[in-house]
């Protein structure tokens, strides 16, 4: 059974850094981690720290030299000092948001995010894995396809690795995300996903290209020999 995490996505996605109050209020509790109310967003760090506040579940606000309108009093239970400022990193995680770690200053979290990113062109985009994640007649009809110079205008096309059984595909215009198909090719992945169904490209093959292309993998080469991949269904044993 296919694993519902695509197999191909390494790495965090999609950072945000967000700066939050770092609020103590009872020698008994643990510290409170928030951001500032919107109207005082354009505070600096070190006007911050070490002022008494207010907070809510969602926002803290400085109290000190601020006048605290009646509504926005009502909307907070708890008050405080600002002990610290932190810049919390966070990244999607096939599509859940975690918290990856704090920093000191914007600056930093922003290497820290620099470190953290597959940007395209500094990172591998090639993967080697088993052919056995596809059928025998997926492999026959990569290996036909690599036979010919026409081009598929499938989006990928295959050839032959020298002196090696394996069979390498091409994949074009990634990420097939709807997101990216629908600003360069005009359709959604799912349009896609049907128009390779529709031209016979095998449902195994279909399944394994979408992955890795939606993973933004621009070269995938299938060996028999190359290790298995975990979450990625096999077909040959």
């Amino acid at each position: 059974m296919n694993s519902p995490i695509n197999p191909f996505t390494r790495g965090y996605q999609g950072f945000d850094i967000q700066r939050v109050a770092v609020i103590g209020y009872d020698n008994r509790c643990p510290m409170t981690y928030l951001p500032l109310h919107g109207s005082q967003s354009h505070m600096l760090d070190e006007q911050l720290i070490h002022r008494r506040c207010i907070f809510s579940d969602d926002f803290v606000y400085v109290t000190e030299s601020q006048e605290i309108a009646p509504e926005l009093d009502a909307l907070c239970s708890g008050t405080g000092m600002i002990l610290a400022v932190l810049y919390s990193i966070y990244g999607d995680d096939n599509g859940a948001s975690r918290h990856i770690g704090d920093a000191q200053a914007l600056e930093a979290a922003r290497e820290v995010v620099q470190r953290l990113s597959f940007e395209t062109g500094h990172y591998s985009r090639c993967w080697e894995i088993s052919s056995a994640h596809a059928t025998e007649g997926a492999m026959r009809y990569l290996e036909d396809m690599a036979d010919t110079q026409t081009p598929s205008g499938l989006l990928f096309t295959a050839f032959h690795i020298p002196c090696s059984p394996a069979v390498g595909v091409k994949l074009i215009a990634t990420p097939w995300t709807s997101a990216n198909l629908s600003h360069v090719e005009g359709i959604t992945a799912e349009q896609l996903r049907q128009e390779h169904l529709d031209q016979g490209i095998p449902p195994s093959l279909v399944e394994v290209l979408h992955q890795a292309a939606a993973a933004d993998v621009r070269i995938l080469i299938l060996d028999a020999d190359a290790a298995t991949l975990g979450g990625l269904r096999l077909y040959q044993v």
